[in-house]
């Protein structure tokens, strides 16, 4: 009990001094600024590489070869590009298991005869002593479970993200952050991951199913997500008491 106060008293004053100015005034956006690489420092990113630009036309032709567009090619390639991620999670699960098991035994043994020490077991043990009916158990066991799952998640969003690297064949790392305030309570949209140039629409667009190692959250801060969520101090003691 006495490790619990003192790690209450340790975390108080860090909660304080970021909320205090929050519950006044209400959570701030944060500032405008580049978006941070997603890959380690170690890994090979070519992070000044530049693909090449568009070919001239052929002879008697208007058309370049690989573009998409009549112009130029308008697609996300470069970076420092923006593209758009269309976010479209529709998922839903449910799982029901039962199991249930009994089990009933029995045993009945008896001694008439032991070395004729039958008679003389009598003198020693109770007078209801029969040695034809020496030792009887019985059990009976049983067990009975269920379980259910049922989750649905359904978020539809749009975001534009900008390509902080490209790696050696290609693909391009993406990152964004839109953050939308309402009244006191705002809420953040954060996407990460890898795309391939080829899965870029003609209209600059990607799925959130055609991003490699996707890191996608939607969450948010203020008056309404702090009032759901539950106490810092709760918490700790429900997720570290062993009882």
């Amino acid at each position: 009990m006495r490790l619990r106060i003192l790690a209450l008293a340790a975390l108080a004053p860090l909660a304080a001094c970021s909320t205090v100015k929050e519950a006044v005034s209400g959570p701030t956006l944060s500032q405008v600024g580049y978006p941070a690489a997603l890959m380690p420092n170690d890994q090979s990113v070519l992070g000044s590489a530049r693909l090449p630009g568009p070919q001239p036309a052929s002879a008697n032709s208007l058309w370049r070869t690989g573009a998409r567009a009549f112009f130029n090619d308008q697609r996300a390639s470069r970076i420092g590009d923006i593209l758009t991620v269309q976010i479209d999670i529709d998922d839903s699960a449910k799982t029901t298991n039962a199991t249930a098991s009994s089990r009933t035994s029995g045993l009945k043994a008896g001694v008439p005869h032991l070395l004729g020490l039958e008679t003389s077991l009598g003198k020693i043990l109770p007078g209801a002593y029969d040695p034809a009916n020496a030792l009887e158990t019985n059990s009976t066991t049983s067990n009975a479970g269920s379980g259910q799952v049922n989750r649905s998640e359904k978020i539809s969003l749009t975001i534009a993200a900008v390509v902080t690297s490209v790696l050696p064949n290609g693909n391009m790392v993406i990152q964004g952050v839109q953050e939308v305030r309402t009244n006191t309570d705002l809420r953040q949209l954060t996407v990460a991951g890898i795309v391939r140039p080829e899965d870029i629409s003609s209209a600059n667009t990607v799925r959130h199913t055609q991003i490699a190692e996707a890191r996608i959250s939607y969450g948010g801060r203020g008056d309404i997500s702090r009032v759901q969520k539950v106490p810092a101090g709760q918490s700790l003691i429900e997720r570290f008491s062993p009882f």
